[in-house]
């Protein structure tokens, strides 16, 4: 398992950033280079259900291991879902990387926001998931900024 991790200084406050990452209208357009039509649905409670899901509504069944908004959320994935609603958290292969961490942290940085993101990946995902964060959080730092 590799963790990967990414900064980016935004000159807005951070509840400014923590709105733009988890706004249902802004969501999307910051997570579309990991998969176009992303979308999050989540009960915002900690060990609830969070689904991270692509346009045909499959994608990641995790929950909320801590949160402290807006300075930290960190989701555990703890398996798949498939377009019909179907959880898998038991296969083999859900199994090699179940309990991953996702981590969001925002910072105050001299009247700006550091946002510093986390993720545990399995090597053959990094170079998706490095575009993905590498392109979004640009996208988060002009919507921050911008509006």
């Amino acid at each position: 398992m590799e963790t990967l991790s990414y900064e980016k200084i935004i000159d807005a406050p951070k509840q400014k950033v923590w709105d733009v990452l988890w706004g249902a209208e802004t969501y999307g357009e910051w997570t579309k280079f990991f998969s176009p039509g992303s979308q999050m649905k989540s009960d915002w409670k900690v060990e609830g259900k969070t689904y991270f899901l692509n346009a045909e509504g499959e994608g990641m069944v995790s929950t909320i291991d801590n949160i402290d908004e807006p300075n930290q959320i960190i989701f555990k994935h703890l398996g798949m879902v498939d377009k019909d609603g179907n959880e898998d958290t038991r296969s083999k292969e859900v199994m090699e990387w179940s309990g991953c961490f996702e981590k969001y942290i925002l910072i105050d940085f001299d009247g700006k926001t550091k946002l510093h993101a986390e993720v545990q990946t399995e090597k053959s995902w990094e170079e998706q998931i490095n575009k993905g964060f590498i392109q979004g959080l640009e996208v988060v730092k002009k919507l921050a900024e911008n509006n």
